[in-house]
């Protein structure tokens, strides 16, 4: 699913129009974004969290020329899904499964 297909299917079900949606879209991941970029954890509940982790500087090896490259400690933005979100995928999800019967 793509940005645009998120505009189409909020905007179908709110009855705002797509120009108007979008806004409200691009809001919300600049949002994020500014959040991150600040250090700042974002969680909305039932849905997940937005947190930056710092990982550790480390010694790499470029795949081409098998040479050691340091790579040094930096942030990284992740994502968290709520126990919630995650039951109700998986539930979903096995639900779609062919059963295997003898």
């Amino acid at each position: 699913m793509t940005k645009a297909d998120i505009v189409d299917h909020i905007a179908a079900g709110t009855g705002l129009t797509k120009v108007e949606t979008e806004a409200v879209v691009d809001g919300f991941i600049q949002t994020v974004i500014e959040a991150l970029k600040e250090g700042k954890n974002i969680e909305i509940r039932g849905f997940g969290s937005f947190k930056t982790k710092k990982r550790k500087g480390r010694v790499a090896r470029n795949p081409r020329t098998g040479e050691q490259v340091m790579v040094d400690e930096h942030f990284v933005p992740i994502f968290k899904v709520s126990k919630e979100l995650k039951g109700m995928v998986n539930q979903n999800l096995m639900k779609r499964q062919p059963t295997i019967t003898d």
